[in-house]
């Protein structure tokens, strides 16, 4: 079995320190990018429910709406 020198080590250890770097970088935007579509899908829902309540002058499930609406919005920080 063929030894690898010390700089070839080195390299080798490198590499991978970027290579996990770039891993890290990645699974973070792709956490951003699903939090970013659950926020949206969750944010249509509620819009949509709270038109509802609107056009039925359902004025106690408004609020009730507009309030979770508010949380959502303070939550994800948009």
């Amino acid at each position: 079995m063929k030894e690898k020198s010390y700089t070839e080590l080195m390299k080798l250890s490198a590499m991978n320190r970027s290579q996990d770097k770039e891993r890290f970088m990645q699974n973070l935007y792709i956490e951003m990018l699903l939090t970013e579509i659950q926020l949206k899908i969750e944010k249509e829902k509620l819009t949509k429910k709270i038109d509802a309540a609107i056009d039925r002058r359902d004025r106690q499930t408004f609020l009730e709406l507009s309030q979770k609406f508010r949380e959502l919005t303070k939550r994800f920080g948009t």
